[in-house]
């Protein structure tokens, strides 16, 4: 059950070009099955990343995105919306609308650069600005191995700021069978920073 149920305002989930859309695509299912509301935006490289490690192909255009979403996760009608990369006008591009958080996953390292230098060049980037700027929990999933000095710089100037690193590095303590199983250990710690409860993969000591 979601610790925040309390407030229509709904979270936000970017979709970037690095590996790891199986991370995405569960935390949005697990969102929606709480009940959330989800705004959803998505890079061309994270769809076409999103076509070569899952079974789900997207259409082009956000309306498309939004119409095959809801149908796949059977959400309710308005549930989630999909705003497109150059959507200027989607109220996640003003702090009056802020998100209540913004997840970012997978995040690229070009995304994270964007986000740490505060450039907007897209609505990916202005929400993550808007999400800083007014308060709200920002977390990114950056994938990729190994990190340079300039993608550690990055992340450290976000972590001053406040904005929550969180890497899908999987645990094996709890003996993991299943590539499932390591994207819910990943995905249960991004629920856990959005404040909502889930038992999804076992706790330490558990």
């Amino acid at each position: 059950m979601s610790t925040s149920s309390s407030t229509n305002t709904p979270f936000a989930l970017a979709i970037t070009g690095a590996s790891g859309a199986p991370y995405a695509l569960r935390l949005l299912e697990l969102l929606l099955a709480q009940g959330e509301a989800v705004d959803i935006m998505i890079s061309a490289p994270g769809q076409i990343v999103m076509s070569m490690e899952t079974d789900l192909r997207l259409p082009g255009q956000p309306a498309g995105i939004q119409r095959a979403l809801t149908e796949h996760f059977a959400a309710a009608e308005g549930q989630l919306r999909v705003f497109g990369r150059e959507e200027w006008t989607a109220p996640l591009a003003s702090g009056s609308s802020a998100p209540r958080a913004l997840v970012v996953c997978p995040c690229t390292t070009g995304t994270l650069a964007g986000i740490a230098a505060g450039t907007s060049s897209n609505l990916i980037e202005r929400a993550a600005d808007v999400t800083i700027k007014e308060g709200r929990k920002l977390i990114l999933v950056p994938r990729e191995t190994p990190f340079s000095a300039i993608h550690l710089e990055n992340m450290l100037k976000l972590a001053r700021l406040g904005v929550v690193i969180l890497p899908p590095s999987p645990g094996f303590y709890q003996e993991p069978h299943t590539i499932a199983d390591l994207v819910d250990f990943v995905v249960s710690r991004i629920l856990d920073q959005l404040g909502i409860d889930n038992n999804i993969s076992p706790r330490w000591g558990e």
